[in-house]
């Protein structure tokens, strides 16, 4: 049959990305607990074309992927990629996956367990002789206000928001440990299930700690920069960002650690 991908192009223009964006699939990733954890991403595949070719064979893409699909740990997700770029004959291959990452949590107090999501995903660059490899964590917390606490004589406002990470791959770390690390830097973590004496219990915490966007983003970097890995996070983002109680408006700091 005709492979009208493979014929010359005449025009002369390279392009940056082709492939395939917004692909459903199961997949199945590490669980510090669990070991292994069944949820489901939404993937974009790339790469590169030389200004000679005319198309990319995109069921290439979904092949190589669902050799992965049931482990698609870190290690293996730049494996995956380097299949890609070597099956399509391309000089860099580029993926991002973003999926729900789900954490059993017990209450403070009470200790009844729920379930919390955590939005996760992975995003990659890989050539013959360059990788770049990052992971993605968002997390929801509670923060409360210093400045209302200060001036007010009764309570403070509080707020839910959410601190987003950006790191660069280095070593192997577990996506629960970054978790936890972000909760204890904001005013309180977030909890599917409270009982009335778990409620009274986060009420305080988050009192006895206010945190601005900028504490939490602040204490979040001073939390990376001393993560337990053997190879120290050569560069990372953090942003938070509070959808306030009391505002119209929302509330946001950002900064970031070394180079890519």
């Amino acid at each position: 049959m005709r492979d009208i991908q493979n014929e010359e192009d005449t025009r002369k223009i390279p392009l940056d990305k082709v492939g395939v964006r917004g692909v459903k699939y199961p997949v199945t990733v590490l669980d510090k607990n669990q070991k292994l954890q069944p949820t489901c991403a939404t993937v974009d595949l790339y790469v590169n074309l030389p200004h000679n070719f005319k198309g990319t064979h995109m069921s290439r893409f979904i092949q190589v992927f669902h050799k992965y699909h049931s482990d698609i740990s870190m290690q293996h997700f730049l494996e995956m990629l380097e299949e890609i770029r070597v099956k399509l004959e391309a000089q860099e291959a580029y993926g991002k996956i973003s999926f729900p990452y789900f954490v059993t949590k017990k209450a403070p107090v009470s200790e009844s367990e729920g379930i919390m999501e955590y939005q996760c995903s992975y995003e990659a660059t890989v050539r013959e002789n360059k990788r770049k490899f990052f992971v993605n964590i968002a997390v929801p917390v509670t923060t409360l206000c210093p400045c209302s606490k200060a001036i007010s004589e009764n309570g403070a406002h509080n707020q839910r928001g959410t601190v987003r990470v950006k790191l660069l791959y280095s070593d192997f770390f577990w996506i629960e440990d970054v978790i936890e690390g972000i909760e204890k830097c904001a005013s309180s973590p977030l909890y599917s299930v409270l009982k009335r004496k778990d409620e009274k219990f986060v009420t305080e915490m988050a009192y006895d700690n206010p945190r601005f966007v900028e504490d939490v983003v602040r204490e979040v970097y001073l939390f990376l920069r001393s993560f337990p890995i053997k190879k120290p996070f050569k560069w990372f983002s953090v942003e938070c960002e509070n959808e306030e109680s009391i505002h119209y408006h929302n509330a946001y700091a950002y900064t970031e650690y070394g180079k890519v």
